[in-house]
């Protein structure tokens, strides 16, 4: 929020290959900048590594990796000593670990990201879907399907499979993107491993950006020239093809095979929260395409993801790093918020505005016009008093509506009585970061700021100042001015010879659990025992790292915290940064667990890092009111899906700037169908409320009207996601994974298997080009006229979209239950009856499941599976589980039920009176049946 009104300010730019002065850097960021450029900047000479002292394990196996000639020392110092190990983890998972034997690389604790862990079956070296091939000298590897043990490897690091090298910059005005080699790099501020890929590979992933290619990233073919992906966290109002405020070094490759006319997918993750560029680039005249990690931290430690289908890689990914959280019920409603709600007064205004146009609201968010003085867990004594804030939330509460506050990532600290205060931020590596946070949540509450979720903003984590905001000032402070042996900064490391603390912890015992100590490296244990990284290694610059990632701020410590902060236990930021976002929201979604035990935590946040989803929802941060924006708007929000962070939206008619009202009519209407609904804008700009324009009142009512009629099909949709890790939102090719002209497309997408969205994403239009897919096998039904579309097969088809209307199909083959009668809430729409529409294929078969239970509660919780089955004149309805549906299916309609009127309807064998049938559409509609879902029922028809 505040940094958006800020940035322009404080931006400076950056030339790819520019780097600062020393007595620059000096000044700017302190003096732990190393005195004396000792670095090559060119892997031209570096020797690799070589294999040995390879030892098969029940599981895999481990090697030695040893440096193979004089060291290079291009990007810092070369790490001699390699330790590599390969775990056939499940049938469909393969991690292989390249790790500095010392242990000296940050690596990522489980206390932070708990991985799951593998089955340790020894068949899966035998029968995993995926194999491990290696090369020992110089050493190189490359990952298989056994089932095509010749095809081209999914992931290949062999210089023979890659471009002769050197190649002048491929990216002609980046002169990093010279490819001066391809040795593998392992230094203790530069790794480098790069891997060849089909030519034009189908990659998608690898984010959060707002690519300017699309879903589908550019590999440099095709017109392309290539990407470089930083992995930085940065506050940043939504640029094209830069770094923003998350990092997901996870990529999906999906490969059509032109002789069999099938496609597999595959993905591929690399597990670390060190700054980064990933290159995806063609060189000239080269057979292949090629991606190339390129960190200044961290270790290689990659899990490879056999598929084969795209859902199935997103499913193996959730299975690793964790599913997404259970979503309230309620969060699926339409979400309100603008920065400018200048008052308790004005706030509810709002709410009573939407209530008298009759647009539905779920929930009321407050941006920071809510706290004194700009404080997180404060209100406004004037503008929003306590107790006033209180009365409006439980009136909303009263109508079954919700409110959700603004908590930005600093935190005011007050240093003397005259109110001199500087802004600090939680160290999530403290033990006692959780219990501050939830102390803190919970004096909001009892203050009057009765949350029922939390919007977590700024948590990049966002900075106005380079460096130490504090440097020169004085704070009173009356500590010492150097570090005294066991702070933070000057940590007490080193034991006697043959004690090694990274592989023992700190007690220094001479045995522990029975084990002697002595010259014990405990490789069984390596993986849980790891040093700090940055923190305790010497001769590494903290500031200014010899590889300039492709930062769009330049310095790593521009608008953030300094690189050489040191967390709690010796951690430093540089090491760290890009996870603070994620260690907040685990704290504040464990927080208002204890706050309200029994109701599943509501998280809306804008910094992300793999396993983020199984904490937060994300909002795709400070967009634009450009038409450009809300297309990007599709490509992020199926980015999220890839990433295990499904309950994802854009700031819906745009944040920044103006909107118009014909933006707006387009994008509350292309929101409806997305996971987050909120409508959001900034200060100054005009008020873009739905009601603010009568046609866009009239959109958003018809969309919000379908959005809500459909909940229990978004709700069982992410049930799946949260049981299984299957997106809700997907992009075409997920479900029609063999029809190549698919593999671009994002300007369309599915809900589910049974929903296809065609929005209108261009101004002055009333009519939109979408394909359909199925090559003609796949009948598609108009949502709301039940209308076969009549689709060129393979191509575009033109349908009209007057403003106000947003193209909806329904594939056929599906059953979806439906609320019958939307309302102005989730739960006044809940406690009507349901509906069951029926869209048959042409053999007659259609099936469905739905999901219900309270919606509330954490689970475990009572719940109940609902299953739908058509064939031949009947359709079947199963119910199994514990929880008690109390509403009635009271209306079923099925389309394509028969060409001529059925004779008959009967219901378990009993004749049903009110049907009704159009020939035209071959529709059969069903009324006044009062099912009881929590048994079994027959619904035939001849």
């Amino acid at each position: 929020m505040l940094a958006t009104l800020l940035a322009g300010v404080l931006l400076l730019g950056r030339a790819s290959s520019a780097r600062p002065s020393p007595s620059l850097t000096r000044a700017l960021l302190g003096q732990n900048v190393l005195a004396e450029d000792v670095f090559s900047r060119n892997v031209s000479s570096c020797p690799g590594y070589t294999l040995s002292e390879l030892h098969e394990t029940k599981t895999g196996l481990t090697a030695k990796l040893n440096l193979a000639g004089p060291a290079c020392n291009a990007f810092g110092h070369d790490v001699a000593n390699l330790t590599l190990e390969v775990t056939y983890d499940t049938q469909t998972r393969l991690h292989v670990n390249i790790y500095d034997t010392a242990n000296s690389q940050f690596t990522i604790p489980s206390s932070v990201i708990q991985l799951a862990q593998g089955s340790n079956d020894p068949a899966l070296k035998e029968t995993s879907d995926l194999v491990f091939n290696y090369e020992s000298s110089p050493f190189a590897f490359w990952i298989t399907r056994r089932s095509e043990p010749d095809a081209q490897p999914l992931f290949d690091t062999r210089a023979t499979s890659l471009p002769p090298t050197p190649i002048p910059p491929v990216i002609t005005d980046d002169n990093s993107t010279a490819l001066d080699g391809f040795p593998l790099v392992f230094e203790d501020q530069y790794l480098q491993l790069t891997s060849a890929l089909p030519s034009g590979a189908n990659i998608y992933g690898l984010g959060e950006v707002v690519a300017s290619s699309g879903f589908r990233r550019d590999v440099g073919t095709n017109g392309g020239k290539g990407t470089i992906q930083t992995m930085w966290a940065r506050d940043i109002a939504d640029p094209v093809d830069q770094n923003v405020y998350g990092s997901h070094p996870i990529y999906l490759e999906h490969r059509y095979n032109e002789t069999t006319k099938r496609s597999q997918s595959h993905g591929v993750f690399h597990f670390s929260a060190a700054g980064s560029d990933t290159l995806l680039l063609t060189p000239p005249s080269s057979p292949v395409s090629l991606i190339e990690y390129r960190s200044i931290g961290g270790t290689l430690d990659f899990y490879f993801f056999s598929g084969p289908s795209p859902q199935k890689v997103i499913e193996q990914y959730g299975e690793l790093v964790g599913l997404p959280t259970w979503q309230p019920y309620w969060g699926f409603g339409f979400h309100l918020c603008r920065w400018g709600y200048k008052s308790v007064n004005d706030t509810k205004a709002q709410v009573e505005a939407m209530r008298a146009a009759n647009i539905p609201l779920e929930t009321m968010w407050n941006d920071i016009d809510l706290y004194h003085a700009f404080r997180d867990f404060t209100t406004d004594p004037v503008s929003f008093p306590a107790n006033e804030v209180r009365d409006f939330i439980r009136e909303l509460a009263a109508n079954k509506q919700h409110y959700i506050p603004i908590v930005d990532a600093a935190i005011a600290h007050q240093v003397n009585d005259t109110d001199h205060r500087s802004k600090v931020f939680p160290d999530w590596f403290s033990e006692h970061s959780t219990a501050f946070w939830t102390e803190a949540l919970k004096n909001w509450t009892e203050l009057g700021v009765e949350f029922s979720g939390i919007w977590l903003d700024m948590n990049e984590v966002s900075s106005f100042c380079i460096g130490s905001c504090g440097t020169g000032a004085n704070w009173t402070n009356t500590s010492t001015p150097f570090l005294l042996p066991g702070q933070p900064g000057n940590l007490v490391t080193e034991y006697p010879e043959g004690y090694n603390a990274a592989v023992w912890g700190p007690s220094g015992n001479m045995t522990i659990n029975g084990t002697l100590t002595y010259n014990n490296n405990g490789t069984t244990q390596i993986f849980s025992k790891r040093g700090i990284g940055a923190g305790e290694q010497k001769g590494v610059d903290l500031n200014t790292p010899p590889y300039a990632i492709h930062n769009g701020d330049g310095y790593l410590a521009f608008h953030t915290v300094a690189t050489n902060a040191t967390h709690a236990g010796g951690i430093v930021d540089l090491d760290v940064h890009n996870m603070w976002g994620m260690m907040e929201e685990k704290a504040t979604h464990l927080a208002l667990l204890q706050i309200q035990p029994k109701k599943r935590p509501f998280l809306i946040s804008r910094s992300t890092f793999p396993s983020s989803g199984k904490w937060t929802g994300h909002w795709l941060g400070d967009n634009y009111s450009k038409w450009a924006y809300l297309y990007y708007n599709i490509q992020g929000v199926l980015q999220f899906q890839l990433f295990q962070i499904p309950m994802v939206g854009a700031d819906t008619c745009g944040f920044n700037d103006n909107t118009d009202e014909e933006l707006c009519n387009r994008w509350m209407s292309l929101s409806a169908f997305m996971p987050f609904y909120r409508n959001h804008n900034v200060l100054g700009a005009i008020s873009q409320e739905p009601y603010r324009w009568d046609s866009v009142a009239n959109a958003s009512r018809t969309a919000i009207q379908v959005r809500y009629s459909m909940l229990p099909y978004w709700y069982t949709l992410f049930a799946n996601a949260s049981l299984h890790g299957a997106p809700p939102v997907r992009a075409l090719f997920f479900e029609f994974p063999d029809e190549p002209e698919l593999f671009g497309i994002d300007r369309q997408y599915l809900i589910g298997r049974d929903i296809l969205v065609t929005p209108v994403l261009t101004p002055n239009a009333t009519t939109v080009d979408g394909i359909f897919p199925g090559r003609g096998r796949t009948i598609w039904r108009d949502w709301y006229t039940h209308e076969v579309v009549n689709a060129t097969a393979g191509a575009n088809t033109t349908l009209a979209a007057p403003l106000g209307h947003i193209n909806v199909h329904i594939r056929d083959g599906s059953a979806l239950l439906l609320h019958a009668q939307p309302s102005y809430t989730t739960a006044e729409t809940r406690a009507h009856p349901y509906s069951l529409l029926v869209s048959q294929a042409a053999d007659g078969y259609a099936f469905g499941t739905a999901y219900v239970d309270d919606g509330e509660t954490v689970p475990p919780t009572p719940n109940t599976t609902l299953e739908f089955r058509a064939r031949n004149g009947a359709l079947t309805i199963a119910s199994k589980g514990n929880f008690d549906v109390t509403q009635k299916l009271e209306t079923v309609t099925v389309l394509g039920a028969a060409r001529a009127k059925p004779r008959e309807v009967k219901l378990n064998g009993k004749k049903v009176d009110k049907w009704e049938f159009d020939e035209g559409l071959e529709r059969l509609v069903v009324n006044d049946l009062g099912i009881d879902l929590n048994k079994a029922s027959t619904l035939t028809w001849s």
